[in-house]
């Protein structure tokens, strides 16, 4: 049976490999109303450039699908808070390549790693990260593409584990209009954010507010985690079959503030739909039915 999500935006990450429309096209068919993709290769630099039948197929797909909020993911590749002057400057030219995609494709967010400060000290990660997205801003001609900071699990010497390194990131950029935060659940409980309990979930969300706003949450990436608390290891599992558990999912997803915001799974895929079927129906069975 295929899952529903009445007036809510869940849905999955899908690959591009068939083309930008038959993602979407996929998406309806197992239930989505929101959908993640690459518009290029994850691991790769470069890309073909997109074409204006491409991009007709792909919002024709999102119109009769309903799939009107996509969000795209940037390049693993992009390391913003480098120290090394040749890979800040490829990254940030890998920036603008990615967001002049999302533009031309009407893609409202673009989800990015805040990087890695590569030994360097997070403060001086977080100024080149930061100044890297305001020579974006720059670069931009429109308003229509928001960069999504996502969390991280603090493996190494990533940054922005911690809610304060986000914030002290954003306080950094200069138009506000065009930033905001997507959570990710096993980066957060990997960090040491645990939302297992309904007080430790409030609490979480409390901090999040006072730090940042809880307005500044655009996405959610919804992922259990193989790792317990405060491992600082980002290894996805399946909803309720890691660390995590159902309740806390279950807490999320019945929260009154995140109702309109989009909920991207980022599960361990299979050789076909199987796994994405498995969670997408287990998200659904956790949203109480709304009278």
């Amino acid at each position: 049976m295929i899952p529903e999500f009445k007036d809510r935006l869940i849905g999955s990450h899908i690959l591009i490999s068939e083309g930008l429309d038959k993602a979407v096209y996929h998406a309806e068919k197992l239930g989505c109303t929101a959908i993640q993709i690459f518009t290029k290769s994850s691991s790769q630099w470069n890309a073909k450039k997109l074409t204006d039948e491409q991009k007709a197929g792909f919002l024709e797909a999102r119109q009769k699908t309903g799939i009107s909020v996509p969000l795209a993911h940037a390049s693993y590749l992009i390391n913003l808070a480098s120290p090394e002057p040749e890979q800040w400057n490829r990254s940030v030219e890998a920036l603008f390549q990615e967001v002049d995609r999302c533009q031309f494709l009407k893609i409202p967010y673009l989800v990015l790693h805040p990087g890695s400060h590569k030994g360097a000290g997070v403060k001086e990660g977080i100024l080149r990260t930061a100044e890297g997205i305001n020579r974006l801003h720059e670069h931009q001609k429109e308003n229509g593409t928001v960069i999504l900071l996502e969390c991280t699990a603090g493996q190494g010497a990533a940054i922005g584990s911690k809610i304060e390194e986000l914030a002290d990131i954003l306080n950094e950029i200069s138009d506000q209009t065009k930033i905001g935060i997507c959570l990710d659940t096993c980066h957060l409980f990997a960090a040491g954010y645990d939302i297992r309990t309904k007080e430790s979930f409030s609490n979480l969300f409390n901090q999040f507010d006072q730090i940042l706003g809880i307005e500044k949450i655009k996405a959610f990436h919804l992922n259990d985690s193989q790792k317990e608390l405060g491992s600082h290891v980002d290894r996805h599992a399946h909803i309720g079959k890691g660390k995590i558990g159902l309740e806390g999912f279950q807490y999320l997803l019945n929260d009154p503030r995140f109702k309109k915001i989009p909920m991207i799974l980022e599960t361990p895929k299979g050789t076909d739909d199987t796994f994405d079927l498995m969670n997408l129906t287990q998200l659904q069975k956790l949203i109480r039915l709304q009278k």
